[in-house]
């Protein structure tokens, strides 16, 4: 097989390659590039399931970074047992085709308990005390402690949070190229988050992207140059791409208006309680899954979000089916947003009540997805002398609340989730090898055979 390496820099799209990517504008002159129809939702979890499956939703199981988990009755995001992808995957069927074929998956989603040969993912240390160490998982396990030792420690702040840098992406690529000296995969999956972060933030028209452009670059150059100086066949791929927006929309809010959702009071605080509500909403950007309990009240729940301001379409069983997620994880009922808004969690209907965790960077006790966590609350003073204070705490052993994220939804600049208006909007997929790409467009589903194609299989 044609050894392979794809790296994906999450949130590339057409029109964000030109004079602050100089490497990247070059090399893909000398390539061939193809617009990506992403699947709904347009997110990290459905698209990269989909890309190595081939499949959609409906037969992958990826609904999207969270769900409802009905036997539980409780959300969960960002899981990562790769048991959750209900689809063979790339290195399964390609592995059947030559039992020689070895995969090496570097922090793309679903990262644990897979049948890749070498895999390394973000996995937190959970102290007893409150606190939480950066770490990762790898497989094998002694793959964590040799690459933490050549390299250092995975910085898992500059990850995800307030405090995001190009360091995440830089160390994420130099654990690759180490793998890829010890152990050479016919397959190397790569993630860069890099671009997600002030993308997010600030949308597209902000000035300092042009820094963060040259430093996504400066990483697919290093990247690059590397594997193709190896004889590895190189494919640039993105999921999505952000677009500005400037609504936030409280969908649990007019839920809850209206009597559908259902909370608990804990120490004065309110938490929203799933499994007793009538209806609720599971936020994932510009997409949300409305699961609907009380049946009676599906007609209810669908009048109310279709005339909600910044609802573009209310997806029911009749149309699920076309964008294919008529999955039973999903919801009873999808919303989509219109161009400018998307979809917050926020169930609080008083800020003084809100649960702790909000203000707080927690991606697993959250109902949904919150990209407030990429910011610094702007009301709070002296934050600098803040940080030092509560992390010398933690490191002390004492309990601390790191609430330093606002409530203040409106700060939100750039997001993504449904699919693109226009193709410049949209994700990618740039490549030398010229003719396995017959087509200037491809279908998320497509993106699988291709790889398939470079890999001779």
């Amino acid at each position: 097989m044609n050894r392979t390496v794809v790296i994906n820099v999450v949130g590339l799209t057409p029109g964000l390659i030109g004079a602050h990517t100089p490497f990247l504008k070059k090399w893909s002159d000398e390539a061939k590039t193809a617009a990506v129809q992403p699947p709904l939702p347009a997110v990290t979890c459905a698209s990269q399931a989909t890309f190595l499956t081939g499949k959609m939703p409906d037969e992958h199981g990826i609904v999207g970074n969270g769900w409802y988990f009905k036997d539980e009755c409780e959300v969960k995001f960002w899981r990562q047992s790769n048991k959750l992808v209900q689809s063979k995957k790339i290195w399964e069927i390609a592995k059947e085709k030559n039992p020689a074929f070895t995969c090496a998956n570097m922090f793309w989603w679903y990262n644990m308990y897979s049948s890749v040969d070498f895999s390394v993912t973000p996995r937190p240390q959970y102290l007893a005390d409150g606190r939480k160490f950066p770490d990762i998982y790898s497989h094998p396990a002694e793959l964590r402690d040799t690459l933490q030792k050549k390299i250092g420690t995975f910085p898992l702040f500059d990850f995800w949070g307030p405090k995001t840098t190009i360091r995440s992406s830089q160390w994420i690529a130099d654990a690759s190229m180490e793998v890829e000296n010890m152990h050479q995969p016919t397959l190397t999956l790569i993630y860069l988050p890099h671009l997600d972060y002030n993308l997010q933030r600030y949308g597209n028209d902000f000035p300092g992207i042009e820094k963060d452009l040259k430093e996504i670059d400066a990483v697919c150059e290093k990247l690059i140059t590397f594997y193709e100086n190896k004889g590895v066949q190189v494919v640039v791929l993105s999921e999505y791409g952000i677009t500005n927006v400037s609504r936030p929309v409280h969908l649990n809010r007019v839920l809850r208006k209206n009597g559908l959702l259902a909370t608990r009071v804990e120490r004065g605080l309110e938490l929203l309680d799933a499994g007793a509500s009538k209806a609720f909403v599971i936020a994932d950007h510009q997409v949300a899954h409305v699961y609907v309990n009380d049946k009676s009240a599906l007609n209810k729940v669908k009048s109310l979000l279709e005339n909600t301001e910044g609802v573009e379409l209310v997806l029911d069983e009749s149309i699920k089916q076309q964008y294919h997620l008529n999955h039973d994880r999903a919801g009873d009922l999808i919303a989509v947003a219109d161009r400018q808004s998307w979809f917050t969690y926020y169930y609080w209907l008083d800020d003084e009540k809100a649960p702790d965790f909000a203000r707080t960077v927690d991606i697993h006790r959250k109902p949904g997805y919150d990209p407030v966590e990429l910011f610094i609350n702007p009301d709070l003073n002296l934050v600098p002398l803040r940080v030092v204070s509560k992390l010398l705490k933690k490191q002390l052993g004492f309990r601390v609340l790191m609430d330093l994220i606002p409530l203040k939804p409106e700060l939100v600049k750039g997001s993504h989730g449904r699919l693109p208006d226009n193709q410049n909007d949209g994700p990618l997929l740039i490549t030398k090898q010229k003719t396995l790409l017959p087509e200037n467009k491809l279908e998320a589903t497509e993106v699988f055979g291709v790889l398939m194609k470079h890999l001779g299989a």
